[in-house]
């Protein structure tokens, strides 16, 4: 099933398990919903994945002074069983991209999910627009066109044609080859805030995660944490907004005097 590189604590017996996997990218849209469910479950980790193999590391921590040990990125695994004996799930979280051999890093996860019995592979990303959206709305891309039609009555957009970057995008492509079911759920995030939390995101793709998955998560937190969060990219946006128009527009009583100086 896995070699040395993945280490076990002990291998969870699951009832036809689903693979939720989630890395850093725009928003940190994935790898928050990913987090928020792992804790709100309460998932046990049940193995972590060697990351020198996939990293190369550009400097060191110092803290106090004293020079710290390498950090690498941590790779876990983690199981949840459903009390209701629906599907059971098994969570992957990355603390960072690899910045080597993606696609094998792709294919290890799915080697120690499959061999754990997972038949569907959820990730989750960024939909990137022009506008900050009041309600964000859901995109999904599905393997299989029956899967977006499903997807469609929950209200989640089929937007055509689009990139998925990075790993939440390259997984299901590997998912894919591998003839797992892959799904990911994008959820809609201004472009001009591309490092910014976005938990309204997050919040829009979990609405939709969960009740799909019968998954028993209260969002209630991260409702009011997307609505502080949105409260305060918009009061950013008109505070640029307002530096913008100070520093490049001229008062009409002052035209004159701008024209003779050009």
């Amino acid at each position: 099933m896995a070699g040395e590189d993945v280490r076990f604590s002990h291998r969870p017996q699951l009832h036809q398990p689903l693979l939720l996997a989630a890395w850093p990218g725009i928003g940190q849209v994935a790898l928050m919903a990913a987090t928020y469910v792992k804790e709100r479950l309460g998932a046990d980790e049940f193995a972590q994945m060697d990351a020198v193999p996939y990293f190369d590391l550009g400097g060191v921590f110092v803290e106090e002074n004293i020079i710290q040990p390498p950090r690498f990125p941590r790779n876990s695994f983690f199981a949840w069983h459903h009390p209701g004996g629906g599907q059971d799930l098994v969570i992957f979280t990355g603390e960072a991209q690899p910045s080597a051999q993606g696609y094998q890093f792709a294919h290890r996860v799915l080697e120690v999910a499959t061999g754990l019995g997972v038949q569907g592979v959820f990730t989750m990303a960024a939909a990137l627009v022009s506008e900050l959206p009041d309600s964000p709305r859901v995109w999904a891309a599905v393997s299989h066109p029956g899967r977006g039609q499903e997807l469609q009555r929950c209200g989640v957009e089929l937007k055509g044609d689009f990139y998925i970057a990075g790993m939440n995008g390259l997984l299901l492509a590997v998912a894919q080859e591998r003839g797992v079911e892959a799904t990911c759920l994008l959820g809609e995030t201004p472009r001009f805030a591309p490092h910014v939390e976005n938990p309204a995101a997050t919040l829009a793709v979990l609405e939709v995660l969960v009740p799909l998955l019968g998954l028993p998560v209260d969002l209630t937190e991260l409702r009011g944490q997307a609505r502080q969060a949105r409260t305060e990219l918009k009061r950013l946006l008109a505070e640029s907004h307002k530096e913008f128009i100070d520093r490049f527009t001229v008062p009409l009583w002052q035209e004159g005097d701008e024209e003779e100086k050009a």
